[in-house]
């Protein structure tokens, strides 16, 4: 039974929902740090952790075969030189709690929440008026699972759904998709913008200035995909500039976020620290499970990373 290296920060409770589950023997070193791993590391063939750490050590552990990755995205291992192993991700779980990321954010924004927030401090008896989902248009880009998640939730709240995908192809759960060559036509047409998009080439500073400036003033833009994806300097301008009316940023290009960016104190932005899904250990374990069996059998794992593709 070949051992395993666990690399997470949550190191533990992996390690405790991983043995719960398994049916078969499994022998795991639980690291929470990548010197304990490199100290812990035998040759073991597979490896469990978030993708960050373990792309500070692989190329130090010539033995792995096989990286599962706790992260939805695999940028810090895709990024790296060496593609001798087969990458895992996990998809079909972030869905559920990225739309309530999504959907809240929204509410906030029609609920007027921070003025009213605003005018309580100041003791202000202040009616501000609320907006509504109902017939707006939400804008999806990016029409993967989680796309497909935001959009069945929006549909609840009576918005209509159009997506932006390479193809344009047809998505259930989309009243309308558009390719990507038609991304100003669809930036016209949009109340919000959502971004679920990965870090390839292609999705590179996707959203510049142009692109800004097809959306509406009233627009507001949520990016719970990856930030390479939007061009920061031409976000700030257009907030500053009252050209859209919001802004919601949980990616960034670097993390933690610089005490001296300018995306803190930019006007209607708000920050949070990528926590619109997290990796818990009950919804990764089992998809390391089933891989796992699969590995022990020689059979093909799920949700295999193209290297080149980038997700």
């Amino acid at each position: 039974m070949p051992d395993c290296l666990l690399l997470t920060a949550d190191a533990e409770s992996f390690a405790a929902e991983v043995g719960r589950l398994a049916d078969f023997p499994i022998r795991i070193s639980a690291c929470a740090s990548t010197d304990q791993a490199l100290d812990e590391y035998r040759g073991q063939p597979v490896i469990l952790g978030e993708p960050g750490m373990i792309a500070t050590v692989l190329n130090e552990m010539p033995e792995i075969e096989w990286v599962q990755s706790t992260w939805a995205g695999v940028t810090p291992l895709v990024s790296i030189a060496r593609r001798d192993y087969v990458l895992t991700g996990v998809k079909d779980i972030f869905g559920p709690q990225i739309s309530e990321y999504v959907i809240g954010y929204l509410l906030a924004h029609e609920l007027r929440v921070l003025k009213r927030a605003n005018a309580q401090r100041k003791h202000d008896w202040a009616p501000v008026p609320s907006g509504v989902l109902q017939g707006k248009c939400l804008g999806v880009m990016g029409t993967g699972s989680i796309g497909q998640h935001i959009a069945k939730t929006a549909a609840a709240f009576g918005m209509r759904v159009t997506g932006l995908s390479r193809s344009g192809a047809a998505v259930p759960g989309f009243d309308t998709v558009r390719p990507v060559d038609q991304l100003h036509a669809f930036l016209k047409e949009v109340n919000y913008l959502v971004s679920t998009l990965p870090q390839t080439d292609a999705t590179d500073r996707l959203l510049d200035a142009a692109a800004f400036a097809q959306l509406p003033r009233d627009a507001y833009f949520i990016n719970v995909g990856r930030s390479n994806v939007v061009d920061d300097t031409a976000l700030i301008d257009s907030l500053r500039n009252g050209n859209i009316a919001g802004a919601a940023l949980d990616v960034f290009d670097e993390e933690p976020l610089p005490h001296d960016s300018p995306l803190w104190d930019t006007p209607n932005l708000t920050v949070t620290a990528h926590i619109a899904a997290i990796s818990h250990p009950a919804l990764i374990a089992p998809i390391f499970i089933e891989n796992y069996r699969r590995y022990l059998k020689g059979q093909p794992l799920q949700y295999v990373v193209d290297f080149d593709a980038g997700y």
